[in-house]
């Protein structure tokens, strides 16, 4: 990959009023002319997005959004799509003005307490006035990390910038500075994981996916060996090998086979069990697969897809998994659909969420979903963990994951396919 994806990027929220100067905050920290900025209140319609490396902290996404206090005709749906952004973003950037405090202000605060999420605060537009000690003395009593400055003010953006820097480094996440594995910590140094990946409808020509790059290359940064080959030839490949391979990881559309051709001994899951670690909780998750024989005739099950695309026949999500659930059920169930980033608020209607594999979402934002779900007391799981119980090959797939072992093994359930 010539970049890094968004997903893997650090997310930094940039929340305010209208007319505080965000835009132009971003566009300082940037260095350049990213976000339009005008002294009309709502110039800022959508969340605007800006990758950038920022070291030393590294690749980042600044997420500009539209003014908490936005009285427009527009208004209502642009700070809709704001507090969206809260579930998105691993740091917020509250941008205000020297000696001015509203309730739009202690929204954003009292929502970073509540998420026990890291924030900044950036007292903006110094040059026109400079904010009194005793504002200063309030701010401090609520946020501990406060940055004056002016973003209009070249000359001393270098000052504005570096601060903002150190700031980002002492609450990033430990999970972005350290990134957890994909796979290299559940098999040898030096040892061999054979990736099966289908090439079908929604295989991009001339590539592979994300999720199997990234094992790939997480394979790689372990020094470990991949032999990558399709379906039709896994079996082929396991005789030529002299020895055994350490894993084994497929799609989940072919989990069944695999398992089924696999050596009794050998370590294998799906690339979406691994990102459901990755990504999110795989215990959470995994104690999600285990409900899915519990759901009855008429309940209404989410599948919440993070990327937007057009359906084609035989699509995983919307197609193939409501039938297998169908096919094991014996009865019919009412799905609904979630694309992109639209996650619906109100889940507690819903007896299921099965969320796809998050490559394009945030550690954060998955996080964001399985604890969305746990407050209304509706299970999660992944495409991945569902479809191994479904094809009744989940305990043999999690093997590898002694969390996800443990509570499939403690958590009382009938989990034989209903063919």
């Amino acid at each position: 990959m010539q970049s890094a994806p968004k997903s893997l990027r650090l997310q930094i929220g940039i929340f305010g009023r209208t007319n505080v100067g965000k835009s132009s905050f971003l566009n300082m920290v940037a260095g350049q002319d990213v976000a339009i900025t005008s002294p009309v209140p709502g110039t800022t319609t959508d969340v605007v997005e800006k990758t950038m490396e920022l070291l030393p902290v590294g690749p980042v996404v600044f997420l500009d959004t539209g003014g908490l206090d936005d009285d427009s005709l527009l208004g209502t749906k642009r700070v809709e799509r704001t507090r969206k952004v809260f579930d998105r973003a691993d740091v917020s950037i509250l941008i205000v003005e020297a000696d001015k405090w509203t309730e739009y202000e202690e929204e954003v605060v009292c929502e970073a307490e509540k998420r026990k999420s890291p924030l900044i605060l950036a007292i903006n537009k110094s040059d026109l006035q400079l904010p009194s000690s005793d504002f200063l003395q309030k701010l401090r009593q609520r946020v501990s990390r406060i940055i004056i400055c002016a973003s209009t003010d070249l000359i001393r953006r270098d000052a504005s910038v570096n601060l903002l820097k150190q700031y980002l480094l002492e609450v990033c996440p430990e999970d972005y500075l350290t990134a957890p594995a994909l796979l290299g910590d559940i098999m040898p140094k030096g040892g061999l994981a054979v990736l099966i990946i289908p090439i079908d409808f929604e295989a991009p020509k001339g590539r592979i996916i994300l999720p199997q790059v990234q094992a790939i290359r997480d394979a790689l940064d372990h020094g470990s060996m991949t032999l990558v080959v399709k379906e039709s030839e896994y079996k082929s490949a396991l005789a030529r090998l002299k020895a055994p391979p350490d894993l084994v990881v497929c799609d989940s559309q072919v989990v069944d086979r695999m398992v089924a051709e696999t050596p009794a001994g050998v370590r294998c899951t799906t690339f979406s069990i691994l990102f459901s670690r990755l990504k999110g909780d795989i215990a959470e998750m995994t104690r999600g697969a285990m409900s899915v024989g519990k759901l009855q005739k008429g309940d209404k099950v989410l599948i919440s897809e993070s990327c937007s695309h057009h359906a084609i026949e035989g699509d995983i999500g919307r197609i193939k998994i409501p039938n297998w659930l169908k096919k094991y059920l014996g009865h019919e169930i009412e799905i609904k659909i979630a694309a992109g980033r639209d996650f619906p608020e109100d889940v507690q209607d819903y007896k299921l969420i099965i969320q796809c594999g998050s490559c394009m979402l945030t550690r954060r934002e998955t996080l964001a979903r399985i604890q969305k779900a746990k407050q209304k007391g509706v299970p999660i799981t992944n495409y991945g963990l569902c479809i191994s119980f479904l094809q009744g090959v989940l305990e043999r797939v999690i093997e590898p994951f002694p969390e996800a072992l443990e509570v499939y093994r403690n958590t009382p359930c009938d989990t034989s396919p209903r063919r």
